[in-house]
């Protein structure tokens, strides 16, 4: 039994660990309401008490809707795709590693764990020549093949975590009663993992949908260019006036996907997280 100082420690604790955390987000979302003026005050809030909406209307119906919008789009899109194939794969892979001995199956592990820490921008220039000369630059599938180096390893690391907990009896009874081996994996196994993966799904999708790297070196227009690429090419009104109001507000609508995806999911998150850290 925890006593009531050590609650009240942890409580502070909790509380600041919060504020340092929310404090960027809550100077983000000031800094999108401050007119010009505001920003070179170095006021902490808009003067003007609710601030102004005019950053989001530059980039929602002004002169940037066309450059953001149009991002938004290419950013849910290849997200998605990337998240969706990287979840398909890495289920089998993992499912093929957590139940089959077979030969090498350490080897697909450090494998998947080396590219995963491997220096993204170590591999771009080359990417960018390739890309260029077999058509994929400036592409959707150009994005989600490198983005699938960023999500798979994650995902068949997390799954096989979870495929170890779901016990091996199962699928042999499904098996005794006339399952083929598919049959088994997929009525069986895959309903008993899917909160490890929703949880993976999320994470992939984090993951893509954060991307810079990628993002900035292999578009070059408004065809496959996403959001955290397409903030680096807001202007302001003047070549001498910085958009850190409309990049600011950009990176407010962008975060609402995710605050939504993570408040509404969080019991599967919280159920999956918990599951495949827990041996049984």
């Amino acid at each position: 039994m925890t006593s009531g100082k050590q609650k009240i420690t942890w409580a502070v604790i909790a509380v600041l660990v919060l504020l340092y955390a929310l404090f960027p987000v809550a100077s983000i979302l000031s800094t999108s309401f401050k007119s010009p003026s505001d920003l070179t005050s170095g006021k902490f809030l808009p003067s003007s008490g609710a601030g102004t909406l005019d950053n989001y209307k530059q980039i929602l119906v002004g002169d940037a809707q066309g450059l953001f919008l149009s991002a938004l789009r290419n950013s849910i899109g290849i997200a998605l795709i990337a998240t969706f194939i990287a979840v398909v794969l890495a289920t089998l892979c993992a499912y093929a590693i957590a139940r089959l001995d077979f030969p090498g199956k350490k080897v697909v592990l450090t494998t998947a764990l080396a590219v995963s820490i491997f220096p993204v921008i170590s591999i771009v220039t080359p990417l960018f020549n390739l890309w260029r000369n077999i058509g994929l630059y400036d592409t959707w599938p150009g994005l989600i093949i490198p983005y699938l180096s960023l999500t798979l390893p994650i995902s068949i690391w997390t799954l096989a975590a979870f495929f170890r907990q779901i016990p091996w009896e199962l699928e042999q009874a499904a098996q005794v009663d006339g399952a083929t081996t598919w049959q088994a994996f997929r009525k069986a196994i895959v309903p008993l993992a899917a909160p490890g993966v929703f949880t993976t799904a999320i994470i992939a999708f984090f993951i893509a949908w954060n991307d810079f790297v990628y993002g900035i070196s292999l578009t070059s227009t408004e065809t496959a260019r996403t959001v955290p690429a397409a903030l680096a090419f807001f202007t302001g009104a003047s070549q001498f006036e910085a958009p850190t109001g409309a990049i600011s507000a950009a990176a407010i609508i962008v975060t609402i996907p995710v605050v939504l995806l993570v408040l509404l999911f969080q019991r599967q998150i919280v159920s999956g997280l918990t599951q495949g850290a827990v041996k049984g």
